[in-house]
């Protein structure tokens, strides 16, 4: 098996993520898998090669370490999302030659509009199929005028999922108001296209990341299916667009049409909040393991704090609140037995 973490760029590492990359290290860990780091910074505004570096310096500082990713190497020849554009630029062509996809020349302004009407879901922006029967005519005029972004062109359908720690999901998707973009009109990759095509191209069978992404996972699932029906890629197109190392051939995992396309298995991990019931994040200015360092906390120190007040481990199990990360995968630990809920921790920082 092969999992996963694949963190943005976009600030030091703070402990949400330190909690997610600990979830997925364990459980890769102990069914002996191959862990591998992929740096997500397909937004090249929001994200910096430096924060992408002291990520990997502070993740090195609290004691992990991955079989494929920066650093580490592996099959592809990189495993940052700003240097796999080629890839997703080829895939989404092939997509397109196939009608799967079609350009939107939706304004922000009626995206914004759309979006504030009443729907069945309040909680989910969908859009109204606009641009989904546009006669190559129309298309060709709107296209002088503007370079339009790409839309997935969704079927009617329900999508299944058995959930980790969030049990049977089923997601109903529907044709025209589901439709969701893949490449935005100014050619940067949408999040969706860029972790599904990464997932199949490093093989990775199990995603484990924060709850709050469980909603993107019914689209993600749907281009899986589309990929499915459509990856008629010859194999000399996969050595040359797909990245990889022409010596390292026989280890791609879907380097011929036989090959099927993998499906990884799912679990959204209960995110963490602060006493004040806000998630930690970056937006949040949440505290980050590089200023942990700087008021001079050690790796086991973070971790044990990490696991007591996240529950994997008990107080009286472990009454120092310190541990390593070798000695926490010494310990038969059922990650699986985690709630649901947001997990509040404190007095950390």
């Amino acid at each position: 098996m092969k999992g996963r973490f694949a963190p943005s760029p976009t600030g030091y590492i703070h402990l949400g993520n330190v909690w997610i990359a600990l979830l997925s290290y364990i459980s890769t860990r102990q069914q002996q898998g191959t862990y591998v780091v992929r740096m997500e910074d397909i937004d090249l505004q929001r994200s910096k090669r430096e924060l992408g570096e002291a990520l990997l310096d502070d993740l090195e500082w609290l004691g992990f370490d991955w079989d494929e990713g920066p650093r580490a190497g592996g099959p592809l020849s990189s495993y940052w999302q700003s240097e796999r554009q080629g890839y997703y630029a080829v895939v989404l062509d092939r997509l397109a030659l196939d009608r799967r996809v079609y350009p939107c020349f939706c304004n922000r302004t009626r995206l914004q509009s759309i979006a504030s009407a009443p729907h069945s879901d309040e909680a989910v922006h969908r859009y109204d199929g606009h641009c989904r029967h546009l006669s190559s005519e129309k298309i060709d005029l709107l296209r002088s005028e503007k370079e339009p972004s790409l839309r997935l062109a969704v079927d009617n359908c329900e999508m299944h999922f058995m959930d980790r720690w969030q049990g049977s999901q089923n997601i109903r998707l529907v044709g025209g108001l589901d439709d969701y973009v893949l490449r935005r009109g100014d050619g940067m990759y949408a999040y969706n296209l860029a972790v599904v095509l990464d997932d199949i191209a490093m093989g990775i069978t199990e995603v484990i990341r924060g709850d709050d992404l469980l909603d993107t996972t019914g689209q993600q699932l749907y281009l899986y299916k589309t990929l499915k029906e459509s990856y008629q890629f010859d194999f000399k197109e996969l050595i040359q667009h797909f990245g990889m190392r022409s010596d390292n051939l026989k280890t791609y995992d879907i380097a011929c049409d036989t090959s099927p396309i993998v499906i990884p298995s799912y679990g959204h991990a209960p995110l963490l909040i602060d006493k004040d019931k806000c998630r930690l994040s970056k937006r949040q200015k949440s505290i980050t393991v590089r200023e942990l360092r700087q008021q001079e906390w050690d790796p086991e120190r973070i971790l044990g704090e990490l696991v007591v007040q996240c529950g994997l481990l008990s107080e009286t199990s472990l009454p120092s609140r310190k541990i390593s990360l070798k000695q926490l995968l010494s310990i038969d630990l059922d990650i699986s037995a985690l709630c649901r809920k947001s997990i509040v921790v404190d007095c950390i920082g």
